[in-house]
């Protein structure tokens, strides 16, 4: 009669999950500020950020609230800098016949609204055309913006991507426009490729530094020395667009999540 042996599994080990919870801060001017504090086991040290979906203070696990209530104290006035840059970015929401100018590809151009039966910006002469049904609510505006901001974001991606694909492994299975709260692209296991669909607002160069630094992602899953010198190949200005996006990417993700809502 043979022998069985039965092997117990070694039960999976889960890493611990963030832990969240809310805490004010009243800033020096009088606001009080709702900040989502997150307890990361990844995290190695306090970290504040601000960005289009509010304000996070980052703990590690080691940290103690009281730490962290006190880093928050301590740069309440670098938050309120913060807080009031992304207000500051100069785009109104879409009111007809208020609205005069949208930004595209790093300029503000012309708007005209025009009566139809349907709804839908259209490129005419040098500026845009807005185009409103009588009943056009405010989705359906949002709505015809975002088509129009993610047609041109693809024409753009379709002028420039195959200039790029002969020094690829492979070109990407994918590209799908999104908005992103901080990055600007990223490049899914199976090569798909997400990138924000805030970069059709930027200059030119600059959404298409950030195209070839996701394309090259294809060769190096990483950001190793390897990877930047194949960005470099590609697109040798790519520390002036990098830095261009430091100086105004939050600006340009507050003004297109301002007009889409």
């Amino acid at each position: 009669m043979p022998l069985r042996f039965r092997f117990d599994r070694t039960p999976t080990v889960q890493a611990p999950r963030p832990q969240r919870d809310t805490v004010c801060v009243r800033l020096q001017d009088g606001r009080e500020v709702e900040v989502l504090r997150v307890r990361d086991p990844r995290a190695r040290r306090i970290r504040l950020s601000v960005n289009e979906r509010g304000v996070r203070l980052t703990l590690p696990l080691r940290a103690s609230l009281t730490g962290g209530e006190r880093f928050l104290h301590e740069h309440r006035d670098w938050l309120a800098e913060q807080l009031d840059a992304l207000e500051d970015h100069g785009t109104e929401g879409l009111r007809i016949d208020g609205t005069a100018t949208l930004p595209l590809r790093g300029v503000e151009l012309p708007l005209r609204w025009r009566p139809a039966r349907y709804t839908a910006v259209m490129r005419e002469d040098e500026g845009l055309v807005f185009h409103h049904g009588a009943r056009a609510g405010e989705m359906a505006l949002r709505r015809a913006l975002r088509d129009f901001y993610e047609a041109e974001a693809r024409a753009d991606v379709g002028r420039w991507l195959p200039a790029y694909l002969p020094g690829l492994p492979s070109p990407p299975r994918r590209v799908a426009f999104k908005r992103m709260s901080s990055q600007w692209g990223s490049l899914a296991p199976d090569g798909g490729m997400a990138l924000d669909l805030s970069l059709v607002l930027a200059r030119p160069s600059a959404f298409e530094y950030v195209l070839v630094h996701e394309l090259c992602h294809l060769i190096h899953h990483d950001h190793s020395p390897a990877f930047w010198v194949e960005v470099e190949l590609r697109c040798p200005h790519w520390r002036e667009e990098r830095a261009y996006f430091r100086e105004e990417g939050r600006r340009l993700k507050a003004a297109l999540r301002t007009l889409l809502g």
